[in-house]
């Protein structure tokens, strides 16, 4: 690992660190209360958008390392901002934060579990792994680090040191939002040749890949009969990938390969714009509900 995948890892691990802070044992109780729901946000994660993305990297004559960063980023649960985006779209955040918990713990598996099995059933993608020399079980060690080890810590410190916790809460929250904002600006200056016209059609991948999850969320919510509030938060969840862990498992175990990094930041800038375009369409649905 070179010096800056390992400073990579550890802000990504730092950034996990700070939403775990925000997490409490009642987050997992409340699973309990209204499993139908949980397991309703759960589904487009983990089934239908992977498994989906699969499909069309089957059927679309991309190259293999743009459908590897697909499957990738398609395989990583939701992001911590689909918190906020979701509280912000007057959606049921505390349903986006069980979910949310759940999906962290269950990508322990599932993650590391879709990527290796759907990479490995397209031989396109297959191919290019031997190629590379990659061992997809190494992801497993990337969820582990990036994911497991600073999750349980974040988890115990704010059990156990809740004052330690009000105080560095805000300013790792403020540093995780800025980190992951500076990979992604990071990424596309260090590749800024890359800014032109001839992106677009990769950026048109990355809207419909979005625009899928976001159905996926609306589609179960509605054959699941949610309430409107759930089904917001559902869709937000469906649409909100983490991308920051997305690039983190690209700099560590794709050593930053240039086309799954222009997707997975692609996708870090969009979904903030797809799912805020939501969240405001939202409001302004509800204040013409309210005249």
């Amino acid at each position: 690992m070179t010096t800056s995948q390992l400073v990579l890892s550890l802000v990504l691990a730092t950034m996990v660190f700070s939403v775990a802070l925000e997490l409490r044992l009642e987050d997992f109780r409340r699973v309990a209360q209204q499993p139908r729901a949980v397991v309703c946000g759960l589904i487009p994660q983990f089934i239908l958008l992977p498994v989906g993305t699969w499909a069309a990297t089957l059927v679309l004559d991309l190259p293999p390392n743009v459908e590897v960063a697909m499957i990738l980023v398609a395989s990583c649960p939701g992001g911590s901002l689909s918190n906020v985006i979701t509280h912000f779209g007057r959606g049921n955040t505390a349903l986006s934060v069980s979910v949310s918990a759940v999906a962290s713990l269950i990508a322990l598996v599932a993650t590391p579990l879709n990527f290796a099995w759907m990479v490995a059933a397209n031989p396109a993608t297959a191919d290019w792994l031997k190629q590379l020399e990659i061992d997809p079980s190494g992801i497993w060690l990337s969820l582990l680090f990036l994911l497991a080890v600073p999750m349980a810590l974040g988890l115990l410190v704010a059990a156990q040191a809740p004052g330690v916790t009000q105080r560095i809460r805000k300013p790792l929250a403020n540093f995780s939002l800025f980190a992951l904002l500076a990979f992604i600006v990071i990424g596309l200056v260090k590749e800024r040749q890359l800014l032109t016209l001839g992106l677009l059609p990769t950026l048109l991948i990355v809207v419909l890949h979005n625009a899928s999850g976001l159905f996926f969320g609306w589609i179960t919510s509605l054959a699941f009969g949610v309430s409107e509030r759930d089904r917001r938060a559902v869709m937000i969840e469906g649409g909100m990938q983490n991308s920051g862990l997305a690039l983190g498992i690209i700099a560590v175990q794709f050593h930053s390969d240039l086309g799954m990094v222009v997707i997975a930041s692609l996708w870090g800038i969009w979904h903030i714009v797809s799912g805020l375009a939501l969240a405001f369409y939202w409001r302004h649905k509800d204040a013409r509900s309210a005249h």
